[in-house]
């Protein structure tokens, strides 16, 4: 379940309401953080040996945080810091968790994190009454340091990586029509179908946004769900001829298909970014580590992280290392 609600709801842009929430943390539970603080349970990937003091990565209940999570630990460890990950269901639980201490550092989103500590803030309705998140990276990291630096959480910088909805057709009906922005859709005045979760009709970042920001003529939505298989293959068959995804979306070549450049910046800025206890986790040697990994991550590195795990059946902890080490970042 808490998959679903990290996932979907981040895609969807929608934050849970507070009943919503209340039946969220009921039926999802939680781990003991405090208690796996005070122990490395650790992963693979090796330790550091700890001698700069131990620390708690969290990560989110989807394959991306996993990897993402591995990546984080095990750079810490590499700069000498003891590290285990704790795996909690979904924002809603940790982000809490990362304010008191009990974790120290969560690979995060930029704009999702910035428009649920805005609900957290200002009321469940501030993200679509007064939303501070947007398609600028600079501002929306700007917005989301000064909602998380009173609650005692530092925002590190943020990277190229991101993932985010985004749009994708056909290779064959891309090369026809001579697409490869969301423009050029708008332009060609081709009606769409768009293979998508059925809240795309109303949500301003699906067929909305895409109506007012580029004009395209969306004929309809078939419900099919965000990136589902089913979905992309409806696409693939020509049942209907855009499908919402992510960016980093590892199977999209598999249905032939090819994402269209959100040119004018529609989707807000989901970039990854590290956000961490300022308190326990605030020092620059931990900042030095994860920037590390900041600045060299690609979108398409993460897609390529995700396919690994989801397709080849690769473990976290086994990619993440490998990357590392690709990357100079890890000695083998």
């Amino acid at each position: 379940m808490g998959d679903l609600v990290n996932r979907v709801s981040r895609i969807a842009g929608a934050l849970l309401g507070t009943a919503a929430l209340t039946a969220a943390l009921a039926a999802c539970g939680g781990d003991s953080l405090e208690e796996g603080k005070k122990k490395d349970s650790g992963s693979s990937g090796g330790s550091g040996g700890g001698e700069k003091g131990s620390l708690v990565v969290g990560a989110a209940a989807f394959t991306e945080a996993k990897v993402l999570a591995e990546l984080y630990a095990q750079s810490l460890r590499a700069a000498g810091y003891s590290v285990s990950i704790t795996t909690v269901k979904n924002r809603e639980l940790y982000e809490p968790s990362l304010e008191k201490g009990e974790i120290d550092v969560v690979p995060e989103y930029a704009a999702t994190v910035a428009e649920f500590l805005n609900a957290k803030v200002n009321g469940p309705k501030a993200p679509e009454d007064k939303p501070v998140a947007s398609g600028d990276v600079t501002a929306t990291v700007d917005a989301l340091r000064k909602l998380a630096e009173p609650r005692g959480l530092k925002v590190l910088e943020a990277g190229a990586a991101v993932d985010q909805n985004a749009f994708a057709v056909t290779k064959e009906f891309a090369g026809k029509n001579k697409l490869t922005t969301l423009s050029d859709l708008g332009r060609a005045k081709l009606k769409v179908k768009i293979a998508a979760g059925d809240e795309c009709a109303v949500r301003p970042f699906c067929a909305p946004g895409l109506k007012k920001t580029y004009g395209i003529d969306v004929a309809g939505i078939d419900p099919k769900g965000v990136g589902t298989p089913q979905a992309k293959q409806a696409v693939k068959d020509g049942v209907d001829q855009l499908v919402l995804t992510t960016t980093t979306d590892a199977t999209i070549d598999g249905y032939g298909l090819v994402l269209l450049t959100d040119d004018k910046k529609l989707q807000n800025a989901d970039n990854v970014l590290p956000v961490v206890n300022a308190k326990d986790a605030g020092s620059p040697e931990i900042a030095a580590a994860l920037d590390g990994i900041t600045k060299v991550l690609t979108t398409a590195d993460l897609a390529e992280l995700n396919r690994k795990v989801d397709a080849e059946r690769a473990k976290p902890e086994d990619v993440a290392k490998e990357y590392l080490e690709t990357k100079g970042l890890l000695k083998k």
